[in-house]
């Protein structure tokens, strides 16, 4: 995963993350796969769901089938 610093993130427009109050990052596809391990180890259902949501529209192709 590419790393990702504090000046970059802060820099990131609301649409590259996927969580409430701009966590999960999704700004490349490596941030994304991870974002939906995580939300997938420790979100409930209801972030799940938006999470996997705003993946799957940013990269159609990741998760599918999963």
């Amino acid at each position: 995963m590419a790393k990702l610093s504090s000046a970059d993130r802060k820099a990131l427009p609301a649409k590259d993350f996927a969580g409430p109050d701009r966590s999960y990052p999704i700004n490349d596809m490596s941030h994304a796969r991870n974002a939906l391990s995580r939300v997938s180890q420790f979100g409930y259902p209801e972030l799940k769901e938006k999470v996997r949501e705003a993946v799957h529209r940013k990269f159609p192709g990741i998760g599918k089938g999963d």
